[in-house]
């Protein structure tokens, strides 16, 4: 095991004089420090080498690799392991050579300001990410604490929650928490028009209209909160097929035949930082998708063209793989042979031909076997009828 020789320090708006003594003795030995703009500018005065942030920031590894063996010390805001640069560093590095010194988290201060507590919130970061990622999480009397990415930041969220019914929502920002310059600006999404300065958290407490959008985060999204030309999994056998397919955090899903990427995209809304690669031959319908993942939060929506088995081949492997499309014994033995351990595939199947294919399948391999069948209410003349859908077979299969 290697002894420690990185430090990676959390430092807040109050700088050197905020670190805890033993702390401070740890940036002042440093020979090399490494940090933003702003992190050296909290730590004036210390005779160390200086190395900024490194442009693309993922080269920070290799970077930090050229110094190993040298006192070094990297400069975080607040909780470094919290949305911030130690959790990359901590993938890269053996636990042993880092030594971790946690500041008060811009959340822990936000939540302290607001009187909200933590527990009861929703920490999010848009910070260097798509803004988008946070419309997933707009839900009625929902409390949000946002870091952003600069002062434009708060005006695109404040459209987000007015575009969905929640412009009433209560936005609080609250900027150089800790330090002489603090400041907090508070407004309606509907009405907000604040300049305020870059470094800043957001507060947002949604409050929805009576006819504010309903976009929860269970599977079974109503079909016309989604664009599509028709050909798509509907609403009823969608929340079927995403409880087979089971969300998880981090987990990844090949969706095969992704078409406007319903399930793809309810998949990701469905656990934190889940995945999915939906691939679709079709342009028209891979931009459906795409606009689908913007409007519904789930911006990193990878969308790849390529007809399967072949479009499969060098992907990475998934957790979940769900075949809407395309189905074929190839394509099935490719995916299942892809598939991780615990994996998840859920198959469906409108035509007698991929029926008849798949009770094939079933007889082979197992698993579960069943035929939804929906029928909606819908007007006949002046009175009203059942009207039925068409029916779905549906197998699916764990991979043990």
């Amino acid at each position: 095991m290697s002894d420690p020789w990185l430090h990676i320090v959390g430092i807040g708006e109050d700088g050197m004089d905020g670190l805890l003594p033993a702390t401070r003795a740890i940036v002042e030995a440093a020979e090399v420090i490494v940090g933003g703009e702003r992190h050296h500018k909290l730590a004036e005065g210390i005779n160390a080498e200086r190395v900024a942030w490194p442009s693309p920031f993922d080269a920070l590894i290799d970077l930090l690799a050229l110094h190993r063996g040298r006192r070094v010390v990297v400069l975080a805001t607040g909780d470094p392991l919290w949305f911030s640069v130690g959790a990359r560093i901590g993938r890269a590095m053996e636990a042993s050579e880092i030594v971790y010194h946690p500041q008060l988290s811009a959340f822990q201060l936000a939540a302290a300001r607001m009187g909200w507590s933590l527990p009861d919130v929703e920490t999010l970061t848009v910070h260097g990410r798509p803004v988008e990622q946070m419309i997933a999480f707009i839900q009625p009397d929902a409390r949000l604490l946002i870091l952003t990415t600069g002062a434009e930041t708060p005006a695109q969220i404040a459209r987000f929650l007015a575009e969905r019914g929640f412009g009433q929502s209560r936005m609080t920002v609250l900027a150089n928490m800790g330090g002489q310059d603090e400041a907090r600006f508070d407004g309606r999404a509907e009405s907000w028009d604040h300049v305020v300065p870059p470094f800043n958290t957001l507060a947002v407490e949604c409050l929805a209209a009576p006819d504010a959008a309903l976009l929860p985060r269970v599977p079974g999204l109503a079909d016309d909160l989604f664009q599509h030309d028709g050909t798509m999994t509907k609403q009823e056998v969608r929340a079927a097929t995403l409880a087979k397919l089971m969300p998880m955090r981090g987990a990844l899903l090949w969706d095969v035949g992704t078409g406007c990427g319903s399930v793809a995209v309810e998949w990701m809304r469905g656990a934190r930082y889940a995945r999915a690669i939906g691939i679709e031959p079709r342009a028209d319908r891979r931009a459906l998708a795409a606009a689908n993942a913007l409007a519904l939060g789930v911006p990193k929506l990878e969308l790849i063209e390529g007809r399967v088995p072949e479009a499969l081949e060098g992907l990475e492997p998934p957790d979940a793989v769900f075949i809407g499309g395309g189905l074929s014994e190839a394509v099935f033995r490719t995916a299942w042979a892809a598939l991780r351990p615990l994996g998840r595939l859920v198959c469906n199947a409108v035509t007698l031909e991929s029926e008849a294919l798949l009770l094939e399948l079933h007889k082979r391999h197992g698993g579960q076997l069943v035929k939804l069948q929906v029928h909606r209410a819908e007007p006949v003349g002046g009175l009203t009828g059942w009207r039925p859908l068409m029916p779905v077979t549906q197998w699916s299969l764990i991979k043990r």
